[in-house]
């Protein structure tokens, strides 16, 4: 519990500090905010409309995602089921109708439990994505042609991968309290609603952007209930563990990240138990279809496979990615533990799992939206995440141009493989250039979007304004990691509640 506030920050306290506006800090919003009438005056009412930031970006993010059912709409009238490249050179390819009945669901077969016909003998994904594939198709016609049936099971689980967006909009908007406009920088990514129904990731990094809201809540068992069922969806949200195990060591605070691992270890035992006892075959199909998966599209390793005559094993590629990992990792706990400010949790579970897509063997063009969310709450600065995001539109673009080039024969209408190992490298430079300006921050607290407006660490919960009680390196020193100046200001950290900005 807090202490009684002292008499210099009484006076502070009374009054709740006002929301940050993004278009009098960030220029690029305040130019973009010209289009709906300029920049936010000082005599405006805010709170005093039914429209409030929450409802907004709920919204503008339902509209971006209706904007990218359209950009599908070639594929649902015909591309996805006639001509070889026509879904390609539409750039509205998804998974999601072909497994329809390529993973049994068209005749009723049950996921994991029954063995499928052909070369993929069990649904390759976790148990949790498989019960909402499962789910959908309840909902999708038994009758009519397969076309009209693989129809509409895209229609019904983009309606449900349409609440998914909203809850990661909602979530994102109210994990930075004083920072709610921050929110549009996930509902008007245009990477997110290009992607969003290729394939369902979105449930994973909805229930991982609920889990970031209850830790800043200060509710760290119901992060890791929900960090364990995000797990149980996909398998990137557990490295969001790692950053939160360094930073608990350095604050001390044990007993909240040991409330949160046992959660996350019951949620996912929950939900894998069933399974993993009655049909571990099945289950473990998503673990080794991963692990002898080759070298495959949007990673590093596929530049060098194409232009190598002797390109390197899938036994050593998965040894060698699994090392770089973890060195990423390493240095990521450095950062953590060395920093001149304990970093804020969003910067570094961004790092970690922008690690695991620049050294994993395969980068899927849905890939980005497992980073959105924590982009919009590690780096709230526009003109960065748009330089990233026309980055990851160029992979879009890419990719599916040189399936087009690989599957139209001898007329090769799309992008050779040359321009495709372009459209990787700029893929790889966006998620590096976004992970330089977060190393940069964190070293430079001063340039934290969020640390210039007076909070510490919004969506850290018993971290954040915490005390450092482990410290490596220059940082222990207390003059440098208790302060940070700029700009003749000054925002003082590391008392619980008594976190501030400038007077």
């Amino acid at each position: 519990m807090c202490g009684m506030p002292s008499a210099d920050s009484t006076q502070a306290s009374v009054h709740e500090p006002d929301p940050v506006r993004p278009t009098k800090e960030d220029e690029v919003a305040a130019a973009g905010s010209e289009l709906i009438g300029g920049p936010l005056g000082r005599r405006a009412l805010i709170g005093a409309s039914r429209w409030t930031p929450v409802r907004v970006i709920a919204l503008v993010a339902i509209g971006m995602f209706a904007l990218g059912l359209v950009q599908k709409a070639p594929c649902y009238n015909g591309a996805w089921f006639f001509g070889a490249s026509s879904q390609y050179t539409h750039a509205c390819y998804s998974d999601i109708p072909h497994l329809y009945q390529g993973r049994g669901f068209a005749d009723g077969l049950v996921p994991y439990f029954d063995r499928l016909p052909g070369d993929m003998q069990y649904l390759e994904y976790p148990v949790l994505t498989g019960v909402f594939m499962e789910v959908a198709s309840w909902l999708t016609p038994g009758s009519g042609t397969i076309q009209y049936q693989e129809q509409w099971y895209w229609m019904v689980n983009a309606g449900m991968l349409m609440v998914c967006a909203s809850v990661i909009a909602v979530c994102v908007t109210r994990t930075h309290a004083r920072r709610p406009w921050d929110g549009l920088l996930v509902a008007l990514a245009p990477a997110f609603a290009l992607t969003a129904t290729i394939n369902w990731d979105l449930l994973a990094v909805a229930l991982t952007a609920a889990a970031m809201l209850m830790w800043s809540r200060g509710r760290p068992l119901a992060f890791g209930v929900l960090l364990g069922l995000a797990t149980a969806a996909k398998l990137y949200p557990f490295l969001i563990l790692g950053p939160l195990l360094v930073l608990c060591w350095r604050a001390g605070t044990w007993r909240a990240f040991g409330t949160a691992l046992g959660g996350a270890i019951v949620a996912w035992a929950v939900v894998n138990g069933p399974v993993m006892l009655f049909a571990f075959e099945g289950w473990s199909k998503f673990y080794t279809f991963s692990q002898e998966r080759g070298v495959d599209f949007g990673s590093f390793w596929l530049i060098m496979a194409q232009n190598s005559d002797d390109p390197l094993s899938i036994d050593t590629v998965n040894t060698l990615a699994t090392l770089l990992m973890l060195v990423c990792c390493a240095a990521v706990a450095a950062l953590a533990l060395t920093a001149p400010r304990r970093p804020r949790f969003a910067q570094l579970a961004f790092l970690v799992v922008a690690a695991f897509i620049l050294t994993n063997k395969v980068y899927s063009p849905q890939y980005v939206l497992w980073l959105i969310p924590l982009a919009a709450l590690a780096r709230p600065k526009w003109r960065d995440v748009l330089i990233w995001q026309a980055c990851e539109v160029a992979y879009f673009l890419g990719i599916w141009l040189y399936l087009a080039y690989t599957t139209s024969g001898e007329a090769h209408k799309g992008l050779p493989t040359d321009g495709y190992h372009w459209a990787i490298g700029l893929h790889l430079l966006g998620t590096l250039y976004l992970c330089a300006m977060i190393v940069r921050d964190i070293f430079m607290p001063e340039r934290d979007p969020v640390r210039r407006s007076g909070d510490d660490d919004p969506s850290g919960g018993v971290l954040d304004g915490a005390e450092d009680v482990f410290v490596l390196g220059p940082a222990a020193r207390p003059s440098r990691h208790t302060t940070a100046r700029f700009d003749g200001a000054q925002v003082q950290w590391g008392k619980q509640g008594t976190t501030g900005g400038s007077l």
